[in-house]
């Protein structure tokens, strides 16, 4: 029974592209092993009797060419097949491991530059609102300024309006003053009064 699986999918499962099948080189190869060993066969030849014989032992070699088709479609179906098989599905996995990797590796340099590109807008974003907030506060610094020195001259206008009228008061109330004690004076010194 097979465990169940701890990793979540993050994506659907692509099908899987099948291999494209080689045509079964093996039973030519081994085709080939076996002419092999019939052209070789006669070179090794053994002494039999004392003498030698250049041709090999027939039911020897019979014997052993029916072990061989015999074992071929066995070892065929038991052996290389699946070795061939596992083979090959090791070749998808690793081809397919790859393309993950290279989809990847895709997905995380468009996250990077995504992210790059939020920063530099947001870093853009702020330049202009620290522009805006410091044109802002300028334009009211003007403002409160204009605004103060016109009150201030305002001020001043009035103060010096108040200023002047009350000396042209006081100028008016010492001069009055200044007459009598001039005529106080005059009239002492006289010993008369000015009429």
């Amino acid at each position: 029974m097979r465990a169940p699986c701890t990793q979540r999918p993050t994506r659907p499962k692509r099908r899987r592209r099948a291999m494209p099948r080689r045509p079964h080189a093996l039973p030519a190869t081994l085709a080939g092993v076996a002419a092999a060993v019939l052209v070789l066969a006669p070179s090794l030849a053994h002494a039999a009797e004392g003498g030698l014989s250049i041709l090999p032992d027939v039911p020897r070699l019979v014997a052993l060419l029916v072990l061989f088709l015999v074992l071929l479609p066995i070892l065929n179906t038991l052996l290389f097949q699946p070795l061939l098989r596992a083979l090959a599905e090791r070749d998808a996995r690793i081809a397919g491991s790859r393309a993950r990797a290279a989809d990847l590796a895709q997905q995380a340099a468009t996250l990077l530059a995504r992210h790059e590109d939020a920063i530099r807008q947001a870093r853009e974003k702020a330049h202009a609102e620290q522009v805006q907030v410091v044109e802002q506060a300028r334009s009211e610094h003007h403002a409160a300024v204009g605004t103060a020195r016109g009150e201030a001259e305002r001020q001043l206008a009035d103060a010096r309006a108040e200023v002047s009228r009350a000396a042209d008061g006081v100028r008016g109330s010492l001069r009055a003053e200044a007459e009598s004690v001039a005529r106080e004076i005059a009239a002492r010194l006289l010993g008369r009064s000015a009429a």
